[in-house]
C-alpha cells in the first residue's frame, strides 16, 4: 500500500471531523443493528429448540423393525410368519454399544432405559401412564428432572417413584403416599411417591412416572435387555445426520427428533433464513450509505482531484485514496458500533433465564467477529466505484470548474 495514499487519505477524514463523525456513526449504527438481529435470532432458536426439544430425546436407539418372514412363496398366495405382538423387542446386548456412542462426535449424554406402559391405582380411579427406568445419576440426562421437581426430591429408591404434576392433581395424590402400578407384563407392586416434577409438557406430566432402573427391570420383566436408549447432541439440527452414523456403527434402528417434529424444524430452519436475509439488508443499508458519501465527497472535491492529476498523481493513486477512505470509515464505525452493542446487550440475562415474555437475546450469537469483516469489506467494495470515478475525472475541467 501506497503510504501517500494512507497519509492523504487520513488528513483528508480528518480535515472534515463532522462528515466523517457522522459516516461512521451511520456504519456503527448498521452494525449494531446486525448484531442485535443476529443477537435476538439466535437467541430466539436457543429458546424455541429449549422449549421444545429440550427435554426430549434428540435421538432414540431401538431394536430394529423386523419384517414378517416369508414362509412358503407361491405364484397365487404367500404364507407368512406374523410379528409377536406380545413379544417385547429389547436390546439384549446394550452395554458395548454405550462406549461407541459416547465416543461418537456431538454426543452430549446418553441414557439407557426401561420403558413400559401401567396403570396406576387410586382407590377405585384408574389411569394409563408411561414408566420410565433411568440408571442412578442419569435421570435429568435426557429431561431436566431435578430442576422441575415442584413437590419432594428426585431420590429413586428401590420403592419411590416420581410423577408429574398433572397426574398427581388428577388423582389427588401428594408425596409421602403410596399407589399401586400394574405392568402390562401382569406384574403389580406399591410404591411411594417421591417427588412430583412439572415440564411443561403435557404428556409428560399427565402420564410419565420416572423410577428405579433395578426396580423398572423386575416390573417389566426384563432379565437383561433395556427398551431403548437415548441421547442428546450439540447442536440439536445435526441430530439427523448423527443418527444415521450411529445407526451405521452400532446397527441399530437410530431416529432423530426431527422425523417426528418435521414442521417445527421446517420453522426452525425458515427463521434462520429470514434472519439471514435481514442481517443481508443490514449490509446493503450500509453499502448505500458509503457509496452515496463517496460520491457526494468527489463531487465537492473535483478542484483538489483535478490539481493532484495535473501534479502527476496517477489513476491508482486516487483511486487508493479513496478506497482507504471508504475501509477507513467501514472498519472504525464497525469497531465502534461491536462496542456499543457489546455493552448494550451485557445487562441481558442469557436465554436459559429469560422470563415469559423477555426478549430472548443471545449475546454469544451476536457474530461480532462477522459484523466486523462484513461491514469493513463491504465498505472497501462500496469505495470502488466512486473511486473509479474520480480517477477518470478530466483535470483541465475540474481545475476550471
Amino acid at each position: 500500500m501506497n503510504p501517500y495514499a494512507v497519509k492523504l487519505a487520513i488528513r483528508h477524514l480528518l480535515s472534515h471531523p463532522g462528515q466523517t463523525a457522522l459516516l461512521m456513526a451511520g456504519v456503527a449504527l448498521g452494525v449494531s443493528v446486525f448484531i442485535f438481529m443476529s443477537a435476538l435470532i439466535g437467541g430466539l432458536a436457543t429458546l424455541l429448540t429449549l422449549r421444545t426439544v429440550g427435554s426430549i430425546p434428540h435421538i432414540v436407539l431401538e431394536m430394529p423393525d423386523r419384517d414378517p418372514a416369508t414362509l412358503s412363496p407361491n405364484a397365487h398366495k404367500h404364507v407368512v410368519l406374523q410379528k409377536d405382538l406380545s413379544r417385547r423387542d429389547q436390546i439384549a446386548i446394550w452395554q458395548p454399544v454405550i462406549p461407541i456412542i459416547e465416543q461418537t462426535s456431538g454426543v452430549t449424554a446418553v441414557s439407557p432405559q426401561i420403558r413400559g406402559s401401567a396403570f396406576v391405582e387410586r382407590g377405585q380411579t384408574v389411569a394409563p401412564v408411561g414408566v420410565i427406568g433411568v440408571m442412578p445419576g442419569k435421570l435429568s440426562d435426557i429431561a431436566n428432572i431435578e430442576a422441575a421437581i415442584v413437590d419432594g426430591s428426585s431420590n429413586l429408591p428401590a420403592d419411590g417413584i416420581l410423577i408429574g404434576s398433572r397426574l398427581a392433581r388428577d388423582l389427588g395424590l401428594r408425596v409421602g403416599q403410596v399407589i399401586r402400578l400394574s405392568s402390562d407384563r401382569g406384574r403389580t407392586r406399591s410404591f411411594r411417591i417421591g417427588g412430583i416434577f412439572t415440564l411443561g409438557i403435557a404428556s409428560a406430566d399427565r402420564q410419565a412416572v420416572y423410577m428405579n432402573f433395578t426396580t423398572a427391570r423386575a416390573l417389566y420383566d426384563l432379565s437383561t435387555g433395556i427398551s431403548r436408549i437415548e441421547i442428546k447432541v450439540e447442536p440439536a439440527t445435526d441430530a439427523a445426520d448423527i443418527a444415521e452414523r450411529l445407526r451405521r456403527s452400532t446397527g441399530l434402528k437410530a431416529t432423530a427428533w426431527t422425523e417426528d417434529n418435521a414442521q417445527l424444524f421446517e420453522g426452525l430452519d425458515a427463521q434462520a433464513r429470514t434472519g439471514t436475509i435481514i442481517k443481508a439488508f443490514s449490509l446493503v443499508t450500509i453499502i448505500v450509505g458509503i457509496a452515496s458519501a463517496m460520491l457526494l465527497s468527489i463531487v465537492r472535491r473535483q478542484s483538489e482531484i483535478g490539481i493532484m492529476r495535473a501534479m502527476g498523481a496517477s489513476n491508482g493513486l486516487v483511486i487508493s485514496i479513496f478506497v482507504l477512505e471508504g475501509t477507513l470509515i467501514g472498519f472504525i464505525g464497525a469497531i465502534v458500533g461491536a462496542v456499543a452493542a457489546w455493552f448494550a446487550l451485557l445487562p441481558l440475562p442469557p436465554v436459559t433465564e429469560v422470563s415469559s415474555g423477555g426478549l430472548p437475546i443471545d449475546r454469544q450469537q451476536g457474530d461480532f467477529l462477522l459484523a466486523i469483516t462484513l461491514t469493513t469489506l463491504a465498505a472497501t467494495l462500496a469505495s470502488i466505484l466512486p473511486a473509479r470515478r474520480a480517477a477518470r475525472i478530466d483535470p483541465v475541467e475540474a481545475i476550471g470548474a
